[in-house]
């Protein structure tokens, strides 16, 4: 049984084509929501984490989290389940491109306006025209981050889809009626070699949750059976890397063979795997560049997974994006003062452990911090092993209240 995969352009009529088309062609309309709430209901995870996943801006931590790939990669495997089955489906929304394009009985199709006709629409719904502008980019902003994050590719890439239909005035039914006569004149079949391609989806998922749960970031192919792995990033123990993920996926079933390669980037930067139990949302506040960099350097070796910004602004923004477990705090800063950036920190995320880290800090200034609820107030030059001991002690702090809370 054949479907179609609907990618939504905002302020066009895709919406109403999505729902023409799965009435007149009888497939089950099945959307984000519907996805994001059957994926949390199998995998007990937040909604919210989905939602962010699909939507959302890559976390600043995202490097030492995985978190984004982790969510994903449920994603995908519900709905790899969904292809799996025997219904026919009209895919729509940002999950119409975690479906592979080897899965030929799925059409993948586009119904992209032009900007002006995009405006003029948002218009027509009681925008006024620098509102228009300003959702329009706003959506092509998610649309673009998501599959940039996918393939490094635009959102209205044609090369992403099987179909793009320009709305160029068209009405609903006209555009419904395009991607109709296009599903019956086309070859969407369901084949013996697009219904592997659907197993070799489930495999790869499978494959890739066992080597993101244990800290590996790797590009995932199945074949058959055949497990390929892409190592992207230079690895000092290469061979000894080789071996620990073969070991690992060698024991999923339906895994016949692994062969793990180079990719094509191979040499850009260092790959590393990521230890979960230590640190990973680590926030390093100092208006000394150099200083940030080369300490957050010497902390990552430690396994520590720091993002450093350079004023207490940023840090506030960065909280109420992304919520870090732990802050490492400068009091003397040029714009917010150290304690006041404390003060606005737990007002904004109470959770969050903040260590002070100063060289020009007072007993007043360090009895304010502590009232205000630090965790600790260090003295610069610290030392770094210092440093890390008290960064994990935050951290363990912050992950048993999280998990307390939950």
């Amino acid at each position: 049984m054949s479907s179609i995969a609907l990618f939504p352009c905002s302020f066009t009529p895709s919406p109403n084509v999505a729902s023409s088309i799965a009435a007149s062609l009888q497939l089950t309309l099945y959307g984000d929501n519907d996805l994001i709430r059957d994926t949390a209901e199998r995998y007990d995870v937040p909604e919210a984490k989905l939602q962010k996943a699909i939507f959302g801006n890559t976390s600043v931590f995202n490097q030492f989290t995985l978190e984004r790939e982790k969510m994903l990669n449920l994603l995908r495997s519900m709905l790899a389940e969904k292809l799996s089955q025997q219904d026919q489906h009209l895919f729509f929304g940002f999950m119409a491109l975690l479906i592979p394009a080897d899965v030929s009985h799925v059409l993948h199709v586009l119904v992209v306006g032009t900007k002006q006709g995009r405006i003029e629409s948002a218009m027509k719904n009681g925008l006024t025209e620098k509102e228009a502008r300003k959702a329009i980019h706003a959506d092509d902003v998610k649309a673009y981050d998501f599959t940039d994050f996918l393939f490094q590719k635009e959102a209205y890439n044609n090369a992403l889809y099987d179909l793009v239909v320009p709305v160029e005035e068209k009405s609903s039914e006209e555009l419904a009626d395009i991607v109709s006569q296009y599903f019956h004149k086309t070859s969407v079949l369901r084949t013996e070699k697009s219904i592997q391609a659907v197993a070799n989806m489930q495999l790869a998922a499978k494959v890739e949750q066992i080597l993101l749960q244990n800290g590996h970031r790797l590009e995932v192919t199945a074949i058959e059976g055949e497990v390929q792995l892409k190592v992207q990033k230079s690895v000092l123990l290469y061979d000894k890397l080789v071996t620990d993920v073969t070991n690992l996926v060698e024991q999923i079933d339906g895994v016949q063979n692994v062969v793990v390669e180079k990719g094509y980037n191979y040499n850009d930067s260092i790959y590393r795997r990521q230890k979960f139990e230590l640190p990973s949302r680590v926030l390093f506040v100092d208006d000394e560049k150099d200083f940030v960099q080369t300490v957050s350097e010497r902390l990552i070796n430690r396994d520590v997974g720091t993002y450093g910004v350079y004023n207490g602004e940023e840090a506030l923004s960065v909280i109420e994006e992304d919520r870090p477990d732990v802050m490492v705090l400068d009091l003397k800063m040029p714009g917010l003062y150290g304690v006041e950036v404390l003060r606005q920190a737990k007002q904004i995320a109470p959770e969050v452990e903040v260590i002070i880290l100063t060289g020009h800090g007072s007993n007043q200034d360090m009895k304010d911090c502590m009232e205000l609820g630090a965790f600790a107030y260090l003295n610069k030059p610290v030392d770094i092993e210092e440093l890390s001991k008290t960064i994990k002690a935050a951290n363990e702090k912050a992950l048993s209240r999280s998990a307390q809370a939950a």
